[in-house]
């Protein structure tokens, strides 16, 4: 599914469940080995989908570790972005020379939990999904929001090497195009372009899930 939000630079694997038996590399293993069990499963299906994704662009399986704040860090020349949720794994990648970042995330389709919203969303964003869900219920819209926001950070981290927190990106949900368009408003790095301070993606809801997905191409 989440091919369909990603441009074709883009190669995607997902699982719907856990893969067994996954070789990791060493430094992957060193990565995990304290974690419990359900984040070592997790951790070592989104490899196994990302080495089936280096295959489809014909390159050698790599380690794929993580950095100080849980990013994963891929091989030279490819960008990309990993996410899990329960019943949900998926990976997105693509060489550099096409895409400058990736941005994705899944979710389940159902409210976020009491209190989440006033925390991740600013008035304005409040007001408006209130608005949404009166005319559209069927979607949880708090959940999108959400989504939408992991998605901008994923994408800007790898680019900005700084936080960005949820209140640092105003985001407005575009129903008829399935789109979303964010306005960062913590200060854009020298030696980015100005230009990335509005960054677009898509979104996707279907069987139970929530997707977005950010790719930037990369410049000429």
């Amino acid at each position: 599914m989440i091919e369909e939000i990603l441009p074709a630079a883009a190669v995607s694997v997902e699982s719907r469940g856990d893969i067994e038996d996954v070789v990791l590399f060493p430094v992957e293993l060193a990565a995990v080995g304290r974690a419990v069990a359900k984040r070592r499963r997790e951790f070592a299906t989104v490899r196994a989908c990302a080495r089936e994704a280096f295959g489809l662009l014909g390159i050698e399986p790599a380690p794929v570790p993580h950095g100080a704040r849980g990013e994963p860090l891929w091989p030279n020349g490819i960008v990309g972005s990993i996410t899990h949720c329960d019943g949900y794994r998926a990976v997105a990648i693509a060489p550099a020379s096409a895409l400058t970042t990736i941005g994705i995330d899944a979710e389940p389709h159902e409210p976020l939990p009491d209190g989440v919203l006033e925390v991740i969303a600013d008035e304005q964003e409040r007001a408006w999904l209130a608005r949404l869900g009166r005319s559209h219920p069927q979607v949880c819209w708090d959940r999108l929001l959400f989504s939408a926001k992991e998605s901008i950070y994923k994408a800007w981290f790898p680019l900005a090497h700084s936080w960005l927190g949820f209140e640092d990106a105003h985001v407005e949900l575009d129903l008829d195009t399935a789109t979303f368009r964010a306005a960062l408003l913590a200060p854009i790095p020298d030696h980015l372009d100005p230009s990335l301070g509005v960054l677009r993606g898509r979104w996707l809801i279907r069987d139970g899930l929530v997707l977005t997905a950010i790719a930037l191409a990369a410049s000429p």
